[in-house]
């Protein structure tokens, strides 16, 4: 594995927490973009507001089949435009 080591024992359930400004394209292009790396895998969505109701967080659970599949993940979702920030 490259040397580096992951405290995950795959496949496993995975949260992924994403947060951006409150508007339709960006709920879409998470949805899009977390679909691309499941293929047809099933995910649970959980949305939240921010107290000012100017951003929205999206948390995406799924089972996480590799760490390159995180990887890549969170490469393509943190270089969007439209994503603040992933947890």
């Amino acid at each position: 594995m490259n040397g580096q080591s992951t405290c995950f024992k795959f496949p496993c359930s995975f949260p992924i927490k994403i947060m951006g400004f409150n508007t339709s394209e960006f709920e879409q292009a998470v949805r899009t973009i977390v679909q691309k790396h499941l293929k047809d895998g099933p995910v649970e969505y959980a949305n939240q507001l921010s107290s000012g109701c100017k951003y929205l967080s999206i948390t995406a659970t799924f089972t996480a089949t590799s760490r390159e599949q995180l990887d890549a993940l969170y490469r393509e979702l943190n270089g969007h435009k439209l994503v603040v920030m992933t947890l």
